[in-house]
């Protein structure tokens, strides 16, 4: 493509100012982002944050009184594997239970969600070419990048604002709930900050999506082994993790106010980077230029081709998942006094690992979560060529001799089988840290293989028939990891959760097998993946 510098049209500095003709063309952006998002934004906000509300409904019905509620905060707090989880509680009341509950994974959850929104409007504009076409009209060179940014901080903003309601008419309204609703909304705003750095930096929308979700996965980490070794938040390496900051407001526990001060300072630092950066490079081009090789060796084919570009990718998600997986399995030890003799927090654990004993529970729950986390990775895999076509990479491809099946066949291998090596990943780190049961670990991990494989094939089905419709897949996934992460909690109807391929599986370790849902998904999974690339041969390429 080439390269165009986005310049406002002469004479707009002198009539506007320079800093207004840099910044013309935001609003026309701005409505056509959120027209853009119109479906998948309000999603987001409605489900998040009503998890908030639903939550504390829970905990009401679960802890009614003052005693069951303190006892709990008594027993999450005195053990590090819990706080690993969720952070430490600051205060027994229904809020500061939710917020102990809610607060870290909300702030990652909106932390994606602005990620996916300043990518899409920033980076992903320029990979396809649109946004070159848009810049030949009255667009100021910042303008793109105001607009996706402008966007998030208005999702994130209604995502505070269903908070608060939602506390409120769950009772636990008050400064607790204006507190928790800034910290989630203000750790998504930094974190589209940290994204519109990323699309600086890099010319695929999907590297710049990795990045940005490689730092929130390390603020995650740091939080966690901060807030393992110590029950008040005080830990550097919490302090060192914006979702850390996030906690440390301490809702509903008299709130440090002055920590979003902090959160505000790195949204400023980062912002003003992000227009630096944006200030000194052309539409198309980034910092961190791809290089092209030449085509030979293992890269003479389009299986080849398929390794040289997805290679990266998932080496980092083999390496996390066995970093992970030994962060788990060292905690799954203290499993059987996370709860003490609470039955109903028991009950909660064995929902989402099973009826077995609680370390069993707690090694199939974390197994669980590995393998609903992995589904991210299968479509953004299967989604790669989608990517390739979509920046017109395809076509060059295909008029060789490479067909369409054999040309998608080389990214679905790796996207299947990278599933398949991140979970063994996840399972010798779970065994590993655990120090014990690796067969039955490892098992347990596979067999998480067919309902990650389904949502692969749903992809796959998606991208072959209806390509513009294939990101609709993020949103399969999204419903899975909500059900997964958030449904046992809330005691969800079972008709609920069986909407999750997840739920289907044999709770391992501790439950017996069961093949006839295991075989039934896996065959589910070759029906759906083979219709999407029956459909793909047919169509005709995107434009």
């Amino acid at each position: 493509m080439t390269a165009v510098t986005m310049t406002a049209p002469a004479g707009a500095g002198r009539r506007t100012g320079a800093g207004t003709g840099q910044l013309a063309g935001t609003w026309p952006l701005l409505r056509l982002a959120l027209r853009r998002d119109r479906i998948i934004m309000p999603l987001w906000v409605i489900v998040l944050g009503g998890s908030f509300s639903s939550v504390a409904k829970s905990i009401s019905s679960l802890y009614g009184t003052d005693a069951q509620r303190a006892e709990l905060a008594a027993s999450m707090n005195g053990n590090s594997s819990l706080r690993a989880m969720y952070g430490p509680v600051f205060s027994d009341s229904v809020g500061g239970l939710v917020s102990w509950r809610m607060i870290a994974f909300g702030s990652a959850l909106a932390a994606v969600m602005s990620l996916v929104v300043v990518v899409r409007h920033t980076r992903e504009e320029e990979e396809t070419g649109r946004q070159e076409m848009l810049s030949s009209a009255m667009v100021g060179r910042r303008a793109p990048l105001t607009a996706a940014l402008l966007a998030a901080v208005i999702a994130n903003a209604a995502l505070a604002l269903v908070i608060v309601a939602g506390m409120a008419g769950s009772g636990a309204g008050g400064a607790g709930a204006v507190a928790i609703a800034s910290a989630v909304a203000g750790v998504g705003v930094l974190f589209a900050c940290t994204a519109a750095i990323a699309a600086q930096f890099t010319e695929s929308a999907r590297l710049a999506k990795g990045l940005t979700a490689a730092v929130i996965g390390a603020a995650f980490v740091l939080k966690a082994a901060g807030d393992s070794a110590v029950d008040d938040g005080s830990s550097v390496f919490t302090w060192l993790s914006p979702v850390g900051w996030a906690e440390n407001v301490r809702p509903y526990a008299d709130e440090r106010w002055w920590v979003l001060l902090v959160i505000a300072g790195a949204v400023a630092v980062q912002c003003a980077a992000a227009y630096a950066l944006a200030g000194r490079r052309d539409v198309g081009m980034s910092f961190l230029a791809a290089r092209p090789g030449p085509a030979r060796g293992r890269i003479s084919t389009a299986f080849g081709l398929a390794v040289r570009l997805q290679r990266g990718a998932l080496l980092g998600w083999t390496v996390s998942f066995a970093a992970v997986g030994v962060v788990f399995g060292g905690l799954t030890g203290a499993a059987a006094d996370l709860v003490g003799d609470n039955e109903k927090t028991r009950e909660i654990f064995e929902r989402m690992g099973g009826q077995a004993g609680l370390t069993d529970a707690f090694l199939a729950s974390m197994v669980s979560v590995l393998g609903t986390v992995a589904a991210l990775y299968i479509v953004s895999s299967v989604l790669r060529p989608h990517g390739e076509e979509t920046a017109g990479l395809a076509e060059p491809v295909l008029a060789g001799g490479v067909g369409r099946i054999g040309w998608a066949a080389g990214h679905l291998l790796i996207a299947f089988g990278g599933a398949a090596l991140i979970m063994v990943a996840g399972g010798l780190g779970l065994a590993t840290g655990y120090g014990h049961e690796l067969p039955a670990v490892l098992g347990a991990s596979l067999v998480q293989l067919p309902a990650i494989w389904l949502l692969g094939g749903v992809t796959v089905l998606l991208y072959g028939a209806l390509p513009r419709a294939a990101t609709a897949a993020w949103g399969a996934v999204g419903i899975c990891l909500a059900l997964g992460w958030i449904g046992p909690a809330l005691d969800l109807p079972q008709p609920v959760m069986d909407l999750s391929p997840f739920t289907h599986l044999p709770k391992l370790p501790g439950a017996g097998m069961e093949w006839g849902p295991v075989a039934l998904l896996t065959a589910l999974a070759v029906a759906l993946t083979a219709g999407g690339l029956a459909a793909l041969r047919r169509r005709d390429m995107l434009n």
